[in-house]
Order: C-alpha cells, then sequence, then structure tokens
C-alpha cells in the first residue's frame, strides 16, 4: 500500500514542480510590474507587492509611437491568421478528402516547410521587398507571417478533417446538400477544436516574430511590439519596471486569447452535431 501511494505520488509532485517552474517567471514578471521601484532594487527580494503601483505601466504607455506598436502588432497579427485559416481550411479539406496525382509528395513539401527554419530566407525577403519598394510597410508582413503560420495550419487541420467521418458529409448530401453546403454545415462546425488552437499558434508566432520586422521596418512607426520592447532597457536604462510593465503588456493579449479559446474549444466539440 505504501509503494502504492509512492509511485501515485511523485507524478504529482513532479507536475507541481514543473508547474512552478513554468509560472513562476511568469508571476515574478507581473509582480515586479507592479512593485515600487524601492522593493524592484532592495537587496532581499520582494515575493509580494506591498504597495501596488501603476507608475511603470504609466511610463511604458507614454513611450513615443507605443500605440502605432499596439496598432501594427494586432493588424499583421490578426490578418495574417484569418489569411491562413482561410487558406489552410481549402488545403486541409482537399488533402484530408481528395486523392489526386503527387498528393504524398504535397504533404512532404509542407512538412519540410514546417521544419525548415524561415530565418534562412530573411535576406531573400528582404531583397523582393526591397526591389518592390515596400519597405516599412505592413503588407509584406502580413504575407510573410501567413506563410511561416500557413504550413502548420494546414498539416493540424488535415488532422482534424481526416478524423470527422465521410459518412457525416455524405448524409448531408443525401439530404440535398451540396459539397460546400456539406463543409460548411456539418465538417466546420466540428472543426472548432483545430481552428482555435491552430489559430492560438499563428496568433503567438506572429504576435512574437522579432528577426522579419527587424529587417523590414526601420521606420518606428512602422514596428511591431516586439522590436519596441527590445529597445526598452536602452531607453530606460536600469528601470526593470518599466521593463516588467512594457513585457506584462506585450503578455497579456495572448493569455487573454489563451483563456478564451480554451473555453470555446471545449464547446465546439459539440457544436456539429448533424442528424443520424
Amino acid at each position: 500500500m505504501k509503494r502504492s501511494l509512492i509511485s501515485r505520488l511523485w507524478p504529482n509532485l513532479t507536475a507541481l514542480v514543473l508547474f512552478i517552474g513554468f509560472v513562476f517567471p511568469v508571476y515574478w514578471m507581473f509582480a515586479t510590474a507592479f512593485k515600487p521601484t524601492g522593493d524592484i532594487v532592495s537587496e532581499s527580494p520582494v515575493w509580494f507587492p506591498t504597495d501596488v503601483t501603476f507608475e511603470h505601466f504609466e511610463t511604458a504607455v507614454d513611450v513615443d509611437h507605443f500605440w502605432a506598436y499596439v496598432t501594427n502588432s494586432l493588424t499583421v497579427t490578426i490578418l495574417a491568421v484569418v489569411f491562413s485559416l482561410i487558406i489552410a481550411l481549402a488545403g486541409s479539406f482537399a488533402l484530408a478528402r481528395m486523392r489526386f496525382k503527387g498528393r504524398r509528395g504535397f504533404i512532404i513539401v509542407f512538412m519540410l516547410a514546417q521544419m525548415a527554419p524561415w530565418e534562412v530566407m530573411i535576406i531573400a525577403m528582404y531583397m523582393i521587398v526591397r526591389d518592390a519598394s515596400m519597405l516599412n510597410s505592413l503588407v509584406p508582413l502580413t504575407l510573410f507571417y501567413t506563410m511561416m503560420i500557413l504550413p502548420f495550419t494546414i498539416l493540424t487541420l488535415r488532422g482534424f478533417v481526416a478524423a470527422v467521418p465521410k459518412e457525416l458529409e455524405e448524409s448531408a448530401m443525401v439530404d440535398g446538400c451540396t459539397r460546400r453546403q456539406a463543409f460548411r454545415r456539418v465538417i466546420l462546425p466540428l472543426l472548432a477544436p483545430g481552428l482555435m488552437s491552430t489559430s492560438l499558434f499563428g496568433f503567438i508566432t506572429a504576435w512574437n516574430e522579432f528577426a522579419l520586422v527587424l529587417v523590414l521596418n526601420k521606420d518606428a512607426e512602422a514596428q511591431t511590439l516586439p522590436l519596441w520592447l527590445s529597445r526598452f532597457q536602452s531607453q530606460f536604462g536600469d528601470d526593470w519596471g518599466a521593463t516588467m510593465a512594457a513585457s506584462s503588456l506585450v503578455s497579456v493579449p495572448i493569455l487573454i486569447l489563451f483563456v478564451f479559446l480554451q473555453r470555446k474549444a471545449v464547446s465546439g466539440l459539440t457544436a456539429g452535431a448533424v442528424k443520424g
């Protein structure tokens, strides 16, 4: 009995240690953002904020072009996610349901595109954008982010489409639906968990991307939040409170999106019920 108790206890303890290891840096970032400067630079660590202050957030928001950074990040990220989902829905359905010559090779190409680091193409990307006179523009960023997200999105959604029984689609077509209507009314609701997970991955990828915007957009008004965040230390010197406040502001949209999509993904599992 003692051995059985130990065998059940150690996985839980391991999970608890890992949880603390992952969560503590996030907690420390948010806690530091709300601490007074005296608590931040104190020789002994202050684990919990005693006097909550919003001064560091005010300092971060008052930086030049802050709202331009926010607008640019939201614009390119949302557009890239939407474009990738629209294209991936058609591509994943074709790969999962249709049989055509070269299908396996097509899938292998997508896998290779997902595994290859896109940074190897950054010089070619710069030359293309430069020759098109589109430097310091959000359009190339949106297109390149869509390309970065697309392989993973197609491969993931392909698995969800393949998991949906063909009989559901065929039943809808027997009832009078066209293939397009069957996809929209039967398959699409059942893909909700896949759409949520791929949207979250795409949002995080585009939201946190740094190298491409650094190369293509030198104008501060055409840059995004990761690049703005990387310059905080040089702007504020040793102002760790402002740095942590800025990091918190960048992280909040991802945390909100994760909570929202996690809830919606569960409800999407039963959203596509059809007649038997």
